[in-house]
This record gives C-alpha cells, sequence and structure tokens, in this order.
C-alpha cells in the first residue's frame, strides 16, 4: 500500500468539522511536545480528551483522563496519537473500534500496518505531521 495523507484543503476541512481530539500519549508534564501541542489545541477551542494509562483517573488539561479510547464515554472526531509506530496498530484498532473519523499519527510517526487497519475501515488517516501545525497553517491564517 502507498500512503499518502489527505490533501491541504481535506485536512483543513477534518479540522474545521473536529470537536473531541482523543490523545493518546498525552504527558501531564507540561515540558513534553504531547502536552504543548494538546494544550496549543484547547486554546483554540477543540475538545481534548487525554488517553494515558498511568495517569487514567487524575486530570490532564482540566480533562478526566482516560486509559484506553474504550474508557472513552463520548464520541471521538480525531485520534491524536503520540506513540511510538509499534504501538500504533494497536491504537489503529481501538480507533475503529470506537468509531472514530480520522487515526492522526503525530510528525515523526509513520506506521504503514496502523494506516491500513484504519484505512480498511473507513478511517481517514494522517501521519507524520503535527495537528498544531496544521491546525496554525491552515485555519489561524484564514481568520486572521
Amino acid at each position: 500500500m502507498s500512503f499518502s495523507n489527505p490533501t491541504r484543503e481535506e485536512i483543513k476541512d477534518i479540522l474545521k468539522q473536529a470537536g473531541n481530539i482523543a490523545v493518546v500519549g498525552l504527558s501531564d508534564k507540561s515540558d513534553r511536545t504531547s502536552y504543548m501541542v494538546a494544550y496549543a489545541m484547547q486554546k483554540r477551542g477543540y475538545r481534548i480528551i487525554p488517553v494515558n494509562p498511568t495517569a487514567s483517573g487524575t486530570e490532564i488539561l482540566g480533562e478526566t483522563c482516560y486509559a484506553s479510547l474504550q474508557d472513552i464515554p463520548e464520541p471521538i472526531d480525531i485520534v491524536n496519537v503520540f506513540r511510538r509506530a509499534e504501538y500504533c496498530a494497536e491504537v489503529a484498532r481501538e480507533a475503529v473500534a470506537i468509531g472514530a473519523n480520522v487515526l492522526w499519527l503525530q510528525q515523526g510517526i509513520v506506521s504503514d500496518e496502523a494506516a491500513e487497519i484504519a484505512k480498511e475501515r473507513g478511517l481517514t488517516v494522517i501521519m507524520d505531521r503535527c495537528i498544531k501545525v496544521e491546525d496554525a497553517n491552515l485555519l489561524v491564517k484564514d481568520s486572521e
């Protein structure tokens, strides 16, 4: 399978329609990239739902943290992943199981297996792109 990300216009539409973003691997440490990206997205108006088994039951960015995607009691639009590539296939399976619309692997993360799992079941897949950078480039500039 030859993978290609959606077009810039498609990514822009995905972000415009997104409400709940589950962030898998969101750290509770404010100096971590996952925290900084999620914080910026939250400030832009997105609902961030933390997923991190070691922080489950606590709050990160004012939101309850869940151990897994299946534990989240509401629909998820985007599953944004801050995990190493070898863990992404399992995250893709969970994203499919909860009916997410998009599997988004952060910048530096590529998993053909995860992409195949998600795409075969109708999810849009974005890999090796930072959601915060895409939001800033595609939407923030539009609103200025």
